[in-house]
């Protein structure tokens, strides 16, 4: 197939269908983007299997793009940044049909309003020009013009002219002497002077000049004193390479198993020193490597790796009896990672009269996971499963903890206490007992006697 072309204004909603015929054992239908060194960018999928589609984040499009059942992609409000290359993905378990789709968005938009105003009768028109200049456009005057019926008939009125500022880069430079003097001798200054014809003209320029070891950096002008016969030679300047390269291996898309390693690495090559940022969502997702040169305004570079986690479903089951014993909360855990933390959990109260099985399955494009959890009647009291804990959760459970020792501690002392006082009873009893036997003794061999 070849590439098909969508035209589209400033403003207005691109449509872009996806020319394939849906193949037979669709998995899903994908739409991404290029962008530069031929990486490309997810922004949209649907599963055959599922009623609605899943959105990418990706900053520029959020809340912009829609995807229909039929598998068209919709972009409202058509931006310049727009004017890409979009492809649409059919997967099966045997193959991957994509199609290219390019969009050009047409700039020159005229907007127009219209305010009346009732008490006096009178409207105020406003009227304004969208549109992508060139440097074709350097030099050119726009006017507006206003055509309305007066006594006389139809009567003009035209605005001054106005020249728009349009910056472009330099595509050519040139070198010259500024000299009085059409030869130059021995012992003499001269000045060296380099221009570009790019808007705003260059203010910084590299000087190759005969006998030194490397360029050197200056301004548009640049003066050599007391010149001497070995000056004679080839003398060239050229912009200042502000260049900035970024290459990330792997890019694009990489589809990796549960528990397998990524090693990713992000190489910069700049003339300056560069920052680096990375800038991670989640373990599936979309990486971003982006450097910047802090020197030179607007010199950014970015590229994506969309990260795509293959694995079957992981499941655990759990179960809680109610407080008052009247139900219980059986819940099925499952990875998945569109939802919150990772994982969808579903759950279900019921109050069972005698002892039962239930069984929770899971499935996803890979496979089919099935689990069981054995459920006793609601008369019979059991061991409840624990379920997993948030950060809050499990505070919570720290503070009632700390609060439990602090109970046992203080009934350990108070019964310490206790045994401290009753030992001290036991003591002066004993004693008591010990004086009470002696007397009566004592008695006793009195009345013998």
């Amino acid at each position: 197939l070849g590439l098909y072309t969508v035209n589209t204004v400033y403003g207005d909603t691109i449509v872009l269908p996806c020319h394939l015929e849906v193949p037979d054992g669709l998995l899903f239908a994908k739409w991404k983007y290029e962008i530069a060194n031929k990486a490309s960018e997810s922004i949209a999928l649907r599963s055959a299997k599922k009623p609605s589609a899943q959105y990418d984040n990706v900053p520029e499009y959020k809340d912009r793009i829609s995807l229909s059942e039929n598998y068209t992609l919709s972009i409202n409000n058509a931006r310049i940044g727009d004017e890409k290359k979009f492809v649409c993905m059919f997967v099966t378990e045997d193959n991957v049909f994509e199609q290219a789709t390019l969009v050009k968005v047409f700039t020159v938009v005229i907007d127009e309003q219209t305010d009346a105003d009732k008490a006096s009768g009178l409207y105020t028109i406003k009227s304004s020009l969208k549109y992508k200049p060139t440097k074709d456009d350097t030099g050119a005057q726009f006017t507006c013009t206003v055509t309305y019926f007066g006594p006389t008939g139809p009567e003009i009125i035209r605005s001054e002219s106005e020249v728009p500022d349009i910056y472009y880069p330099t595509e050519k430079v040139q070198i010259e002497i500024l000299s009085r003097r059409k030869t130059i001798k021995e012992g003499d200054n001269i000045t060296l002077k380099c221009s570009g014809n790019g808007n705003p003209p260059p203010q910084e320029f590299l000087f190759f000049i005969p006998g030194e070891p490397g360029p050197i950096r200056s301004s548009s002008f640049h003066e050599l004193t007391d010149v001497k016969r070995n000056a004679t030679g080839e003398y060239r300047c050229s912009l200042t390479d502000e260049n900035l390269d970024l290459s990330l291996t792997p890019s694009g898309e990489v589809i990796k198993q549960i528990g397998e390693a990524l090693p990713v690495s992000c190489t910069i090559s700049s003339s300056r020193n560069a920052t680096v940022f990375w800038l991670k969502y989640q373990d599936a997702g979309n990486y971003v490597c982006e450097t910047i040169l802090q020197e030179v305004e607007g010199l950014k570079k970015s590229q994506i790796l969309t990260l795509i986690v293959q694995g079957k479903p992981q499941i655990k089951m759990s179960k809680r009896t109610s407080t008052d014993g009247s139900y219980k909360t059986i819940a099925c855990h499952t990875e998945e990672t569109k939802y919150i933390n990772g994982k969808f959990i579903s759950k279900i109260k019921i109050a069972p009269e005698e002892n039962i099985t239930l069984t929770c399955i899971a499935e996803n494009l890979l496979e089919r996971a099935v689990t069981s959890l054995n459920v006793s009647a609601i008369s019979i009291p059991e061991s409840d499963e624990p379920e997993e804990k948030s950060d809050d959760n499990r505070e919570n459970i720290n503070d009632q903890a700390k609060l439990i020792v602090g109970i046992v501690v203080g009934l350990l002392l108070a019964a310490t206490v206790a045994g401290v006082a009753y030992w001290l009873y036991m003591k002066k009893s004993k004693s008591a007992s010990k004086h009470v036997a002696k007397d009566l003794g004592n008695i006793e061999e009195n009345k013998k006697k």
